[in-house]
């Protein structure tokens, strides 16, 4: 432990503390011989546990990057605050933050972004027959709102004059919104409809809107780590390139990604 919390995750650019290990490359790993990956635990489908394992679209992604880099992918569980702040990169504990986490101006300030690997929205969820079908539904008739502590959606609701509820992740999230603690709730799009895949939740919940707010997701990693960025962005690149991420995408979301994807630009 010792080890991986004086460790940091080494840069191609200099000026980043020593690490444990190289990779191919000239990437810089806290630990030799895998690619230590930071998320939270659950957020299906990009990453929750199935039974000894930590599976989903995300662990996908990033096996890719391992499979690029000739290591194994390890995955710690952490808070997502300290992710999205960049701490647990900065701290060495992990090489990158692969966690649903949407790229943006604030989060760009503390963390190195790969190139987006998928396209986002929120949803609103609530009990059958409630007759929402919007925020503003909610504002006008004074429900109690839900959202997930540190989110993109909750940044999003808070900026249409909503105060939410704040869960620390997203089952105790679905857990309030089952419970009655709160009327309504919004998450993630493809988080939605995954609970709503569980017969116990769609007997009872359903889908009431989507918000479109344009959000992408991205791989974080410590800023001025610039050799795992390039091989980050080149194993997304050439996945969306030979078919591999539609496959990925198909496993985890029983369709194929709309728009069809395609390599950024470069």
């Amino acid at each position: 432990m010792a080890g991986l919390l004086l460790a940091g995750c080494g840069s191609g650019g200099g000026g980043s503390a020593p690490a444990t290990a190289t990779a191919p490359g000239g990437v810089a790993l806290v630990a030799p011989g895998k690619i230590t990956t930071c998320t939270n635990v659950p957020y299906e489908p990009f990453q929750f546990r199935q039974g000894d394992k930590t599976v989903g679209f995300d662990v996908d992604i990033v096996d890719l990057v391992a499979k690029k880099l000739g290591v194994r992918q390890e995955i710690i569980d952490i808070d997502f605050a300290a992710i999205k702040s960049g701490a647990a990169l900065n701290s060495g504990r992990c090489d990158l933050a692969a966690a649903g986490m949407t790229i943006t101006p604030d989060r760009e300030k503390n963390l190195a972004f790969s190139v987006p690997y998928f396209d986002a929205t929120q949803a609103l969820m609530a009990p059958k027959g409630s007759g929402i079908t919007s925020l503003d539904d909610v504002k006008a008739k004074g429900l109690r709102l839900g959202a997930q502590a540190s989110t993109t959606g909750l940044d999003y609701v808070k900026g249409r004059g909503l105060d939410p509820v704040e869960f620390a992740d997203s089952p105790k999230e679905l857990l309030g919104l089952q419970t009655g603690q709160v009327d309504v709730i919004v998450q993630d799009l493809p988080v939605v409809l995954t609970w709503l895949k569980k017969p116990e939740v769609a007997a009872k919940f359903e889908m009431v809107a989507t918000l479109d707010t344009g959000e992408q997701y991205g791989i974080g990693m410590k800023k001025g780590n610039t050799a795992l960025k390039k091989v980050v962005d080149e194993t997304i690149e050439q996945a969306k390139a030979d078919g591999t991420y539609t496959q990925i995408y198909k496993k985890w979301f029983g369709t194929e990604p709309t728009p069809a994807p395609t390599p950024a630009a470069s």
